[in-house]
């Protein structure tokens, strides 16, 4: 699949959600039912979540690589573990570097790893202390296809994006809620690897402290912001080699839902969808 000058891959954040159940996923399961296999009938992309929670497990990663088989063409990104962007009081040890790398080398060896996604929280400001963090977590990483994702809008000023650029990595464009001290959407492309995420526009939820995860990410894009988020794709998509675009809007399926859109959208194809979801957000 490609748009542009870019091979294009479309996905979701995540696959377990217990409320995909019936509406993307049969209920019950069938036996031996692999949520992975699945959405690759779909998608040609997933981003890891749970390598963001703890360093991922090898036997778990051979097992995803398994998943695709079918799918020559399929490849994963994966979030990195929140003790390099989360947990920054005290610095990284060495043994935590090695731990991530050994965890994920199956997908790296089996050329499954398209993007490791270095995600900052919002709270994470530009400055120069910042920079330096950046730069020597990069240098940990350097040999593995890092894409930064950062929530504040002070990253966006000149100086900063020049910084990242200096940096050789990717960078992780996003959609949401436009408050603001939040970045808005945009187009930015470094090196090779676009990438582009889609977290819906949940004012009401997004800086509630009481709103849960499922709360913050439901929302169901209207057809106009999808012609924002196209434009923004497509002119990132002209100046790099992938693009990936992961659609973390998961409440009740609406991510696969967004993604599948835009892969019509992109293609002028019609790659259907799967479950309930066509007809309970009107697609179908």
């Amino acid at each position: 699949m490609r748009t542009g000058n870019a091979d294009l891959y479309v996905g979701t954040a995540g696959w377990s959600y217990k409320d995909w159940n019936g509406i993307v996923y049969p209920e019950p399961r069938p036996r031996g039912f692999r949520p992975p296999t699945f959405l690759a009938q779909y998608f040609n992309t997933i981003e890891v979540n749970t390598t963001f929670y703890r360093p991922p497990n090898p036997a778990f990663c051979e097992r995803w690589v398994r998943d695709v088989a079918g799918r020559e063409d399929f490849l994963y990104t994966a979030k990195l573990w929140q003790r390099f962007t989360h947990q920054r009081d005290e610095r990284w040890m060495q043994r935590e570097v090695q731990v991530f790398r050994d965890g994920i080398a199956p997908l790296v060896e089996a050329g499954k790893l398209g993007a490791l996604l270095v995600q900052f929280p919002w709270s994470f400001r530009y400055n120069p202390q910042s920079e330096r963090y950046v730069a020597e977590l990069v240098e940990e990483f350097s040999d593995l296809p890092l894409v930064l994702e950062v929530r504040s809008k002070g990253w966006v000023q000149d100086r900063a994006l020049q910084f990242i650029e200096s940096l050789g990595i990717g960078f992780c464009n996003i959609d949401q809620p436009a408050f603001r001290g939040n970045i808005p959407l945009t187009s930015y492309a470094f090196g090779s690897l676009g990438y582009l995420r889609l977290h819906g526009r949940n004012y009401a939820a997004w800086f509630d402290k009481a709103a849960g995860r499922d709360q913050r990410y439901d929302y169901f894009y209207k057809e106009g912001e999808l012609d924002e988020i196209q434009a923004a794709l497509e002119e990132i998509a002209g100046r790099v080699e992938r693009m990936f675009v992961i659609a973390n809007n998961h409440y009740r399926g609406q991510a696969v839902a967004t993604g599948i859109q835009l892969m019509n959208r992109l293609t002028g194809e019609d790659f259907g969808f799967p479950g309930q979801v066509g007809e309970l957000y009107g697609l179908i």
